[in-house]
C-alpha cells in the first residue's frame, strides 16, 4: 500500500521545520526537499499533496530559488505559503510587487467567499505575517479567498485544480487557526487518510529492514540514549538475532552512565551487547584539538574505526543501526533548500567517505517526540522514554576546548549535582534538556581566606517539542542558587556558576 506523502519543497524559510511537524501532527507523513528537487522526483514520491514553503527572498531577485514548472502542472493538490504564494502567482500570470507596507507580525484575516481551504474558519481571525511583497494582480483562474488591512490578494484558490496559496504563515503557533487551515488541505483537499502513526511505522519499516538486510549481520551503535536504543529494539524485531549490539564506552559519558545502560541493556530490555572500552584511544584522538567541528569529525571516525574493527569480528556485518534524527539531517547538511550548515551530527556529516559498513537509520525523517512515541509503541518504559537528548559526541561537546580526563571528571561531578536536583524538584520531565558546560576560562574566587584562580561552569536547561526551536527554562532562583553552592562546595576545580538564558534561534541548544 502507497504510503501517502505530503512533499515540502522549501524556498529557505525559517518556518519550513514547522510545516513539517504540522502535518505530522495530524498523522499524515510530510518530508522536506529542497526546491532543486526534479519532477521526475516527485513523480517518484507520488506525493498526495506539495506545499511550496515561504522564503527570505523576492521573486524577483536575480536569484531568486525557482523549481522544475512541471512540478505545477502534475495535478497534485498544491498549497503556497508567503514566498510560495508569490511564486505561483507569479507563475500563473498574476503580478507580484514591493509592498508599500510590509507586515511583519500579527494581523487579522478576512474569509471572503468560500472555499475548502477556510472550511469552518471564524469570519475573521489572527494570522502571522512575514512579508515585503505582496500580490497585485491576480491569476486567471483564481479566486481572492482572504484580505488583511494591507494585503487585498492575502489568500487565493483556483478550486478546480486544487491550487491554493496564503500570504501568511499558518504553520506557525500565532496563526489563531493555522492547524485547521492545514487539516482542511490535507483532508478536505489531498483526501489524506491520517494513518501515519507509531504502529504504521513501525510495521512497515520492520518490512523494509527485513527486505534490505536480507540474512547479512548488522552491527548497531548503542550509545545508550533513546534514539539509538529504540532503533535497536525496532531492528531486532526485524532480524532478530542477526543484531549485534555494540556499546563504546568512548570515555565522554556523564557519571556511572555506561554501567547503568549495560545493566538495562541486559535485564531490561533484552539487548545483549557486546561492552567495548575505546575511552583512551578517544582521548588520545582528542589531545589537543580546540576547535569544535573538528573534536565532532574525530570522534566521529574514532567512532566508525572501532566499529569496523569490531564488525570483523561478527561474520563481517554489512550494516551498521544509527539513531540519526531529521533535526540532525537538517543542522548537518545544507540540502534543505536554502538552509546552511549549523554544526556537524556525529552520526550525519562526521562519518568518513569510506566507511565499509553500509547505513541503516530509521529515524532519519523523524523528530525526538515522534521517536518516543515509537518506543512506547514497541513496550520500552515511559522512565527510559523520557531521557534527555544526549550529544553523539558525549561530553566533547560540553567542554570548551581541548578535552581531557581531568575536566571531564570535574564536568562529570558538576552535571550529576544539576541533574539529580532537577530530578528531586521534579521537574526532569518539565525540561527538555538539562546539562552543565564547563567553560575554557578561569575566574578569580575566594574559598575560606584563600584565593582560588578555577573553572566556570554554565548550566544549560531548555524547553522544547523538538529540538529545531527552545527557549531557556525558568528555574526558581532559590534552585538555581542550591545548586551553584552545592558544585562550588562539592566539585574541587569550580568556583564560579553561571545560567544560560539564550533560546534557540538565535543560539543552539548545545554550546558546540
Amino acid at each position: 500500500m502507497r504510503q501517502e506523502t505530503i512533499l515540502i519543497i522549501d524556498f529557505g524559510s525559517q518556518y519550513t521545520q514547522l510545516i513539517t511537524r504540522r502535518v505530522r501532527e495530524a498523522n499524515v507523513y510530510s518530508e522536506i526537499h529542497p526546491h532543486t528537487i526534479s519532477s521526475q522526483e516527485v513523480k517518484k514520491i507520488n506525493p498526495s499533496g506539495i506545499i511550496l514553503s515561504g522564503g527570505p527572498m523576492s521573486v524577483y531577485d536575480d536569484n531568486a530559488p525557482k523549481i522544475d514548472n512541471r512540478i505545477l502542472k502534475l495535478n497534485v493538490p498544491i498549497l503556497g505559503i508567503c514566498y510560495g504564494l508569490q511564486y505561483l502567482c507569479l507563475k500563473s500570470g498574476g503580478k507580484v510587487q514591493k509592498a508599500k507596507d510590509s507586515e511583519y507580525g500579527k494581523t487579522v484575516l478576512r474569509i471572503v467567499g468560500h472555499s475548502r481551504l477556510f472550511n469552518d474558519l471564524k469570519d475573521e481571525s489572527t494570522v502571522w505575517m512575514s512579508h515585503g511583497d505582496l500580490l497585485t494582480r491576480l491569476p486567471d483562474g483564481f479566486d481572492i479567498i482572504g484580505q488583511s488591512d494591507h494585503s487585498p490578494i492575502c489568500a487565493i484558490a483556483n478550486e478546480p485544480k486544487n491550487i491554493y496559496g496564503v500570504q501568511f504563515h499558518p504553520e506557525v503557533m500565532h496563526t489563531e487557526e493555522g492547524q485547521k487551515i492545514i487539516n482542511n488541505f490535507l483532508f478536505k483537499i489531498c483526501k489524506c487518510s491520517a494513518d501515519w502513526t507509531p504502529y504504521n511505522f513501525i510495521d512497515s519499516n520492520i518490512k523494509k529492514i527485513r527486505d534490505k538486510v536480507g540474512g547479512a549481520k548488522v552491527i548497531c551503535a548503542l550509545s545508550g540514549g533513546v534514539d539509538s536504543t529504540v532503533a535497536a529494539v525496532l531492528v531486532k524485531q526485524a532480524i532478530g538475532d542477526n543484531l549485534v549490539c555494540i556499546h563504546i564506552d568512548n570515555g565522554l559519558m556523564r557519571k556511572n552512565e555506561s554501567a547503568g545502560i549495560r545493566k538495562l541493556f541486559d535485564e531490561k530490555l533484552n539487548l545483549n551487547h557486546i561492552h567495548v572500552d575505546a575511552s583512551e584511544r578517544f582521548l588520545k584522538n582528542l589531545a589537543g584539538v580546540l576547535e569544535p567541528e573538528k573534536k565532532r569529525k574525530i570522534i566521529g571516525a574514532t567512532f566508525i574505526k572501532v566499529f569496523e574493527e569490531e564488525a570483523k569480528k561478527y561474520g563481517e556485518a554489512e550494516y551498521l543501526v544509527q539513531g540519526t534524527l531529521y533535526p540532525d539531517v537538517i543542522e548537518s547538511v545544507s540540502v534543505k533548500g536554502a538552509s546552511v550548515t549549523i554544526k556537524t551530527h556525529h552520526n550525519v556529516g562526521g562519518l568518513p567517505a569510506k566507511m565499509k559498513l553500509k547505513l541503516i537509520e530509521p529515524f532519519r525523517e523523524l523528530f525526538k517526540d515522534e521517536v518516543r512515541n515509537v518506543g512506547r509503541e514497541l513496550g520500552i518504559s515511559e522512565e527510559f522514554i523520557e531521557r534527555h537528548p544526549f550529544p553523539g559526541p558525549g561530553l566533547a561537546v560540553r567542554i570548551i576546548g581541548d578535552v581531557t580526563k581531568d575536566k571531564l571528571d570535574i564536568l562529570r561531578e558538576a552535571d550529576d549535582i544539576f541533574i539529580s536536583e532537577i530530578k528531586k524538584a521534579g521537574l526532569y520531565n518539565e525540561i527538555w534538556q538539562a546539562f552543565s558546560v564547563l567553560l575554557s576560562v578561569h575566574s578569580v574566587g575566594v574559598m575560606g581566606d584563600a584565593r582560588t584562580y578555577e573553572n566556570v561552569l554554565a548550566l544549560r536547561a531548555v524547553t522544547s517539542a523538538d529540538g529545531m526551536t527552545a527557549d531557556w527554562y525558568s528555574f526558581d532562583s532559590k534552585f538555581l542558587a542550591d545548586v551553584s553552592n552545592l558544585i562550588s562546595n562539592k566539585v574541587r576545580g569550580i568556583n564560579r556558576v553561571v545560567y544560560d538564558i539564550s533560546s534557540k534561534p538565535p543560539s543552539t541548544i548545545e554550546w558546540e
